[in-house]
């Protein structure tokens, strides 16, 4: 079955087409290291994951780049805030470095895919940067002004075209940006002059630092070549960056990005995430309060990639319902025999539909619809051995794609002082002293321990 993308550059679907049959190039914005990692980055980090587990799963080779913003102002003023005094040139690459690895961090913490990443850092490829930007000049697209070189947007061609805006319109509602140096205030810059104690490399226009929108450029071009399949990043990127990132790499000679995806943006509780609102969730707070990195990717997942997403407790606990239904599930089919296929199960719609459901733009909430419609099949025929375990073998399967683990990673080992009341809880049961064993019972709730009766004794787990 083919694959629809939606393309923000054309603005509609189109069946996913690669430019080779033998790998898929895509590249994604990553983060600019100055600070903590939060649960907007997860999303797009988790996003992206998917769609590149699926196309593997579907049976390509994904070459998979995520660049990281290692030189930047806010990189830049955080090292003059837990770096006071220090030399720039060597506080900012601590900060980087620091931000980096917890990024990387958080990332494994969500078991989010790192193998095979390609992640080419900003401060690596200066180099490459300073013969892109002489290319532009040489071309006639580009200019310099005192140190500083700037993209001339007027020889853009189709300027807006992704964002969907006319030059002309976007010049007369541009704010003019102070400086003598521009020729017109949508010129960007590729290369800034070095201001005093600031990290700079030297160029042939003077010592100083790229712009932001020159590296996606060039680390994708150098990685994927001059026309690759996929870019993806969040929808705030639309405009200036990936328009700036298509004019630089068109005035250039490349073809650039053939299908471009964008996601929604995740607010919290209906507001942008804000430290100054003290709404600013990052993913080792998530993490610390919940548990159990699941629950983020259900929330993701019930939301298109596409859509904004709203992050709330009541979401949350939503995600805690849905994902008890299944490591209850799984507990109860914990079963080692090998599957014997005796007969026709008929879960070959159930995985068609979950098939479709990601074939049509990666369609995640139908995606995972049919997840729990497999899971509630599953306890229709709980009695069925052979149907139970083709069916926990496809769960496991789909669920992999969208990197669901199912952890229990709530669930310890039970206290001397909990196994006792579960003992006595037993005993009053033997002892048909009923009010006795449910007082027992809530009391064991309130400690979180959930007990199940079942035919073969009290079975116990902790309670998401």
């Amino acid at each position: 079955m083919p694959i629809y993308i939606y393309n923000s550059l054309t603005r509609k679907k189109e069946e996913f087409i690669p430019l080779s049959p033998q790998e898929i190039r895509m590249y994604v914005c990553g983060p600019t290291v100055y600070d903590e990692p939060h649960i907007g980055h997860a999303r797009s980090a988790y996003i992206f994951d998917v769609i590149r587990r699926y196309l593997t799963y579907k049976g390509y080779k994904v070459k998979f780049v995520r660049n990281i913003t290692d030189v930047d102002d806010k990189i830049i003023n955080k090292a003059k805030e837990e770096f006071p005094g220090e030399d720039l040139n060597s506080s900012f690459k601590k900060v980087a470095q620091k931000y980096l690895n917890s990024y990387h961090e958080a990332l494994k913490s969500l078991g989010i895919e790192a193998s095979g990443i390609i992640e080419p850092k900003a401060s690596e490829y200066i180099p490459k940067m300073l013969s892109f930007i002489q290319k532009l000049i040489d071309r006639g697209a580009a200019y310099v002004a005192d140190g500083d070189v700037y993209f001339d947007i007027t020889k853009a061609k189709n300027y807006g075209k992704l964002s969907n805006q006319s030059l002309a319109k976007m010049e007369s509602g541009a704010r003019v940006v102070v400086t003598e140096n521009k020729h017109n205030p949508l010129d960007f810059a590729l290369w800034k002059s070095a201001k005093e104690n600031e990290p700079s490399w030297m160029s042939p226009w003077g010592k100083g630092r790229p712009g932001w929108h020159i590296e996606c450029s060039v680390m994708s071009s150098d990685i994927l070549g001059n026309e690759f399949d996929i870019h993806g990043g969040g929808i705030d990127l639309i405009f200036p960056h990936h328009e700036n990132e298509i004019a630089q790499s068109e005035a250039a000679g490349e073809k650039f990005a053939k299908y471009w995806m964008h996601h929604g943006l995740l607010t919290i509780n209906g507001q942008k995430m804000s430290k100054s609102l003290g709404n600013f969730v990052t993913v080792n707070s998530f993490l610390e309060k919940y548990k159990n990195a699941d629950l983020l990717k259900l929330l993701f997942l019930a939301t298109h990639y596409s859509h904004p997403v709203d992050y709330t407790d009541d979401k949350i606990q939503e995600a805690k319902q849905a994902l008890e239904r299944i490591v209850i599930l799984l507990e109860k089919t914990d079963d080692k025999k090998p599957c014997s296929k005796a007969k026709d199960t008929g879960l070959a719609a159930l995985k068609n539909k979950f098939m479709e459901a990601m074939d049509d733009d990666f369609n995640s909430p139908q995606a995972l619809a049919s997840i729990f419609e497999l899971a509630n099949a599953m306890n229709k025929n709980i009695n069925d051995s052979v149907f139970i375990c083709e069916a926990k073998a496809l769960l496991l399967e789909l669920s992999g794609i969208l990197g669901l683990q199912w952890d229990k990673t709530s669930d310890k080992d039970i206290s001397k002082e909990e196994q006792s009341l579960i003992n006595k809880r037993n005993e009053a049961k033997k002892q048909r002293n009923f009010a006795e064993a449910d007082k027992i019972r809530k009391e064991l709730e309130e400690k979180g321990i959930i007990l199940e009766d079942t035919k073969d004794g009290t079975t116990w787990r902790r309670k998401l």
